[in-house]
């Protein structure tokens, strides 16, 4: 029995996985450390604590990717969890500062001495320890996902339902974490760490052990969402996904099969939590934020939701795109020509027509587009045309039609100066559109729209195989 369900594991596709991300984890520390800073080998600090945070947000939608792919729960409020965990990590670190606080305290954090507060708080006692705050990163999030769960799930709320109510779940605890006398440093949170297990928290080598840790962490969580995934229990979780209703009717407990999952994932979100905070230096009621938990289920949907490489893929990805957008102005031409003639690529493998309609379209902007653009500015035929877009490939529109607005889009976005096409403010409005676009051109996310490819591919060379096997018919008598 056990041989089977490790083969299922890890199968070819997970063991690359493995190995890529435990390769990363070497590879990144050591060009780090090893190699001068003169060295084209040489990855800067602030490169390695960077990598570290895309790894502890794919911890975090792997740990979304477990309950919404495979089990149907969608929760808008898993970075609630997420927090939680940061802030355990966050109290252990403030009681490692002591005396070099600015208040030079040798027990209460600067914030409370700067608010008067006369002794530490009860539950900030034992964080001093790093075995009981690794303990609590888990206990938290998992008690709060264990006992949310229990109510809801006995209460059989399912749908949009959950979602809002994990929503509403996480914004309650932003606006409670953003109070002063809630004794957690209020709406600046906890920040000016020192060290970690006695090493400083701002060394190389201090970020290059987080960072790899964080792959670690990662491969962990894969392995165990891989091993309930590939067991019977995972096999329940999937048919509860797909028909609750029949599965209670079996006699299965469903409720105990949603509520272990649930806080499983809740658990793993809090890990990605505590490894987050001392890469980034600082946790705050923001990541409470509801619309931080609604971007991480837009990691899971654009890599692919129910494949968990996917889930990981999508959060490096999109995260990636947001660090480099959000950086001054959106992109250089020659990058935006490179994806244009990708997401062309896409377009074109749904229907051939929509050559013709780009050839269509790109007639149309040196006629009327370059006119408009100089007259009525870039950035509003630019907006209209990415809207127009959306509509045509959400409405079906004929190919010749979506070809002629791509084309009218590429076309204004190369005749708009890259100075007034800064994305930072409107990042949010972006990634909405990103998953709107993945929802209709890709449902199954990027590592989805790979597999589904893929099997499409076997299947046709099986039936040519087949054929060439198949012996020749006989020719009718004359």
């Amino acid at each position: 029995m056990t041989g089977p369900l490790v083969g299922r594991m890890v199968d070819r596709t997970a063991t690359i996985f493995v190995i890529v991300v435990l390769a990363i984890g070497i590879i990144v520390p050591l060009c780090n450390l090893v190699f001068p800073p003169s060295s084209a080998l040489h990855v800067p600090t602030y490169l390695v604590a960077l990598f570290g945070k895309y790894m502890c947000y794919a911890l975090l939608a792997l740990s979304i990717d477990l309950i919404w792919g495979y089990c149907g729960i969608l929760s808008l409020g898993h970075g609630a969890f997420f927090a939680l965990g940061g802030y355990a990590m966050g109290m252990y670190l403030m009681r490692q500062i002591g005396t070099r606080g600015v208040y030079a305290h040798p027990i209460l954090p600067d914030f409370m001495v700067f608010l008067n507060w006369p002794e530490l708080p009860v539950y900030w006692y034992g964080f001093q320890y790093f075995p009981y705050a690794l303990f609590m990163i888990v206990l938290v999030p998992g008690a709060l996902a264990f006992v949310f769960g229990w109510f809801a799930f006995r209460s059989r709320v399912t749908g949009v339902y959950l979602s809002i109510i994990t929503q509403a779940m996480t914004y309650a605890l932003m606006l409670g974490f953003f109070r002063n006398n809630f004794g957690f440093g209020g709406n600046n949170g906890l920040t000016d760490f020192k060290d970690i297990l006695g090493f400083n928290v701002q060394a190389a080598g201090t970020r290059a052990a987080l960072f790899a840790i964080s792959c670690l962490a990662l491969v962990i969580g894969f392995l165990i969402c891989r091993g309930i995934i590939a067991s019977k229990f995972g096999k329940v979780l999937v048919a509860i996904r797909d028909a609750e209703a029949r599965v209670r009717f079996l006699g299965y407990r469903v409720e105990s099969y949603k509520l272990f999952v649930f806080t499983l994932s809740a658990c793993m979100a809090g890990i990605a939590g505590a490894l987050y905070v001392p890469q980034v230096g600082i946790i705050n009621p923001s990541e409470f934020s509801p619309a931080n938990s609604i971007e991480a289920v837009l990691w899971v949907a654009v890599g692919g939701r129910g494949t968990l490489i996917g889930a990981v893929i999508g959060a490096i990805v999109v995260n990636y795109a947001k660090t480099f957008f959000t950086s001054g102005t959106l992109v250089p031409y020659w990058l935006m020509g490179g994806l244009s003639l990708v997401v062309l690529a896409i377009l074109c493998v749904r229907s051939r027509q929509t050559l013709i309609g780009f050839a269509i379209g790109a007639v149309a902007c040196a006629i009327v587009g370059w006119p408009l653009s100089m007259f009525v500015g870039p950035a509003w035929p630019l907006i209209l045309a990415a809207v127009a877009l959306l509509v045509a490939m959400g409405t079906n529109w004929h190919p010749w039609s979506v070809g002629a607005i791509f084309c009218a889009l590429t076309v204004l976005f190369m005749l708009s100066p890259n100075a007034q096409l800064g994305l930072a403010p409107y990042w949010l409005f972006a990634l909405g559109g990103l998953f709107v676009a993945v929802t209709l051109l890709l449902p199954g996310g990027l590592v989805g729209a790979v597999q589904d490819w893929g099997a499409k591919r076997r299947a046709t060379r099986s039936v040519r195989d087949e054929n060439a096997l198949a012996p020749p018919t006989p020719r009718p008598a004359e």
